[in-house]
């Protein structure tokens, strides 16, 4: 028997809420704010472009701007004028601020302050980079009960679909439990969850490194309903291994890939939908794009394309918007899989974390549309 074989197991389907909930999606998460050299480096350049941008608020933001859906964002910020305008950003992106958090600032950010995020594009040899300033941030000092979560996802509430990720639970203990106790109340109330692991060696090393990450992410994902992921993430936040792929991911075999999905979903029997975005990294500018997932005992593969990449921040985030809109708009697993790997392609092309694709042109390219100017 092969080993994929043994590891079949039945997923259920995943049961979406009507519209008559004030959110179709709710991220639990940090937004930071992203300072862009553009074409220059970070330690070199005088100048920089400024954005705002979060793993599990890019999810939400997405879902908001390019497919019109009602999205909020349960997150903290420091009262002062560097939150404000991370605020505004947030405001601009039309993603609900009622459930923001504002803390009392010290003035010199002694105990909370607002996160930075320095990122570079990267080019052709040279690899896009990030260089993070997000201790003592606001979001990270969140602690369990500081949300009412009851309230926020009972009757008189509620979402459709409640997203957050392996970022916001790096950012300290109380966080990882705020997630936890954010699941049990959107799982009382019938609201699939959807977790992106999203591994980030900058965030555990400090505080155990992947050991710790998988003992954190491992009691985690047992709450969860939709598990994303990308080449390196079950590996690193689960300790479950691809095989045949190089140190480097250059090849990306899909039969180990299924393989892998079937045994996450062996070991976490609550998940109903598995998904992972398959990327071959050519250059900075040329990457591989597609994605793999195991719903309904069955495997959707959307074959990777080679696409030029502007950005590729986000890219991931955007696949995982896309995803959900397509569940949730009940157009069926292949579209959804097609449609987050088309928005996923079009965000990369634009600077910033955030999507600034639109409906259309995301149903464009899953058409196989060319790339012809629209006039």
């Amino acid at each position: 028997m092969a080993e994929c074989d043994r590891l079949f197991v039945t997923m259920n389907t995943i049961s979406v809420p009507d519209s008559s909930r004030r959110w179709d999606c709710l991220s639990l998460g940090e937004v930071m704010l992203r300072l862009d050299p553009g074409e220059s480096r970070i330690h070199t350049t005088r100048q920089f472009q400024v954005w705002e941008g979060g793993g599990e608020y890019n999810v939400a933001r997405g879902l908001r701007r390019c497919f019109g859906l009602r999205t909020a964002i349960a997150t903290a910020l420091a009262e002062n004028p560097v939150g404000r305008l991370v605020e505004d950003f947030v405001l601009q992106g039309g993603v609900d601020t009622s459930l923001l958090k504002w803390v009392p600032y010290d003035g010199v950010g002694r105990t909370v302050r607002n996160g930075l995020n320095f990122t570079e594009r990267g080019y052709g040899v040279r690899a896009a980079a990030g260089c993070s300033d997000r201790g003592n941030t606001a979001v990270s000092q969140i602690k369990s009960g500081d949300f009412d979560w009851e309230a926020i996802f009972g009757p008189t509430n509620g979402s459709r679909w409640f997203h957050t990720g392996g970022i916001f639970a790096a950012l300290s203990a109380s966080t990882a439990q705020v997630a936890e106790e954010a699941m049990d109340a959107a799982r009382k109330y019938g609201t699939p969850v959807s977790y992106d692991l999203n591994f980030r060696d900058s965030l555990w090393k400090a505080i155990g490194g992947k050991a710790k990450a998988q003992e954190v992410n491992r009691e985690i994902v047992r709450k969860v309903d939709l598990l994303l992921g990308n080449e390196e993430d079950f590996s690193a936040m689960l300790g479950v291994k691809i095989k045949g792929v190089s140190e480097d991911f250059d090849e990306l075999p899909i039969a180990g890939y299924e393989e892998m999905l079937r045994e996450v979903a062996s070991l976490y029997p609550n998940l109903k939908l598995i998904a992972s975005t398959l990327r071959s990294v050519h250059s900075a500018t040329s990457n591989g794009w597609g994605a793999i997932a195991l719903y309904e005992d069955k495997i959707v593969h959307v074959p990777q394309r080679d696409i030029d990449i502007f950005d590729r921040v986000g890219g991931g985030d955007s696949f995982a918007s896309g995803l959900v809109y397509g569940l949730l708009a009940g157009r069926g697993i292949e579209w959804a899989v097609k449609c987050g790997v088309a928005h996923g392609a079009l965000a990369m092309t634009t600077p910033g974390d955030t999507s600034m694709a639109s409906l259309a042109e995301v149903e464009r390219i899953i058409k196989g549309g060319s790339a012809r100017i629209a006039r």
